[in-house]
């Protein structure tokens, strides 16, 4: 089926939502994952790309571990948050550039010149073509340098029934938008938060779901939202991922699985 103009979410608008949480907490919950995803101590020296940079919380928090970055994103709106949080903490800096771009544009990414680290978590699956955008950011990684990816999970049925949902919610009224988020709440944690209510244990689900949501340095209702709305959708299952860069002369240095469930598996490769 046709990709439609008005199929893709407005990841943008979401994000700029969310720059009203964050602080100083959830900047460092980022620097840690971060530094922890990627299996060093800090980036002092180091270039990082980070492609499709959201609301820019992990372009800052590379930055604030000594990284030069470059920020780009499809989402013109995504490019407005990230520029509002230099302005905010890294004002004239030279060190941090931003714009808008796409993944799957071969001739930007390779104007770009070498990279140390190329990061994209949870972005290349949104681009339409999740196989030519895992290609293609590889363009401008330095040999050895390290590719921090992270792609949703092929649950098969249930990933077909999530691409139907998404599109609906963005071709959706504003109470079928409200209605899919509901669902997304329900199924992966308002029936749990119940459980827990008949149990006694009211605030075990709520610590697991801030605990869950900050570790990518989100706030639990955005990730709600991104989830309902995020579309296009593509997945794929881990085997694939590895064989496809293998495949490319790349070699797996590290790999964090969501345990066959909804969610992302991330990926740390080495150029060869």
């Amino acid at each position: 089926m046709p990709l439609l103009k008005n199929d893709r979410f407005k990841f943008g608008q979401n994000w700029s939502s969310f720059l009203s949480v964050v602080n100083e907490e959830r900047m460092l919950q980022s620097q840690q994952s971060l530094c922890h995803s990627l299996q060093l101590a800090n980036l002092e020296g180091l270039r990082l790309l980070d492609v499709g940079c959201g609301s820019g919380l992990f372009s800052l928090a590379a930055r604030r571990l000594g990284a030069r970055v470059h920020s780009f994103d499809y989402d013109s709106d995504s490019v407005g948050c990230t520029l509002r949080l230099k302005e905010q903490f890294y004002p004239s800096d030279e060190n941090w550039t931003i714009e808008q771009g796409s993944a799957l544009d071969r001739r930007y990414l390779t104007g770009l010149g070498e990279f140390d680290i190329v990061y994209s978590f949870g972005v290349l699956h949104h681009t339409g073509d999740l196989w030519a955008a895992l290609d293609q950011v590889t363009v401008p990684l330095k040999p050895c340098g390290k590719l921090l990816v992270g792609i949703y999970n092929d649950q098969e049925t249930q990933s077909r029934r999530w691409w139907y949902l998404k599109q609906r919610y963005n071709r959706g009224s504003v109470l079928t938008k409200r209605a899919l988020e509901g669902i997304v709440w329900w199924e992966g944690w308002g029936q749990y938060f119940l459980r827990d209510l008949i149990r006694l244990k009211p605030f075990r689900t709520w610590r697991i779901w801030k605990s869950y949501a900050s570790q990518r340095g989100m706030s639990p209702w955005h990730d709600v939202v991104d989830w309902a709305g995020g579309f296009p959708f593509e997945v794929a299952k881990p085997e694939q991922v590895f064989a496809f860069y293998l495949q490319r002369g790349f070699a797996l240095k590290g790999l964090k699985t969501c345990g066959g469930g909804k969610g992302c598996n991330e990926f740390l490769f080495i150029k060869g």
